[in-house]
């Protein structure tokens, strides 16, 4: 099929809340190809364990594109145990000068209960502000939710919750299906 008449992948919603010493990452389940659900129960949060010290990850974007950069992500965590920022910024270098990587069209969350990031194929590895970050088809929507939440006195994840549940009624490419993990300092 040629690429202009393709109709692409979309469906993907993921948000990291951090309240306290917690952090809390949801991600929906849906797969769609234009305007068809291709798969509503897909598991686009991970739990990744690498020298005894825990990380969580959300991935957007091409399936395989983004296993490819969570496993880059491992061995950089296995270069330097213990320090996400630093294998953050190693993997975004690689991902943004690598000929191969930068063909990649994904987009990742992750933390370590401590700092939280999000990662692009542009080099960025950007802290979010006010303790939220999303990505997807229907980030905008759950940043906005989960920001308007955080005025309440709600846990991160009845926060993740029920900003995903508005992302779902407004993102056709955004379904209620969970998956959440959470992880502390």
């Amino acid at each position: 099929m040629a690429e202009d008449k393709f109709p692409g992948w979309h469906g993907t919603t993921i948000l990291a809340v951090r309240r306290g010493d917690e952090v809390v990452v949801a991600g929906d389940g849906q797969v769609s190809l234009g305007a068809t659900v291709i798969k509503g129960t897909a598991r686009k949060v991970r739990r990744l364990q690498v020298g005894g010290h825990h990380v969580v990850a959300g991935f957007a974007g091409s399936t395989a594109d983004a296993f490819t950069l969570l496993e880059r992500l491992e061995k950089k965590l296995e270069a330097a145990p213990g320090q996400l920022a630093r294998a953050c910024v190693d993997l975004a270098k690689d991902w943004r000068m690598d000929k191969y990587l930068r063909n990649l069209e994904a987009m990742l969350i992750v933390t370590d209960g401590a700092d939280l990031y999000v990662i692009t194929g542009a080099g960025d590895v950007l802290e979010p502000e006010h303790d939220v970050a999303a990505i997807g088809s229907g980030g905008n929507y759950a940043l906005a939710a989960a920001r308007g939440l955080m005025t309440t006195d709600l846990g991160p994840e009845d926060i993740a919750r029920r900003a995903m549940a508005i992302a779902a009624d407004i993102c056709v490419y955004t379904n209620g299906n969970l998956t959440v993990e959470r992880i502390s300092k």
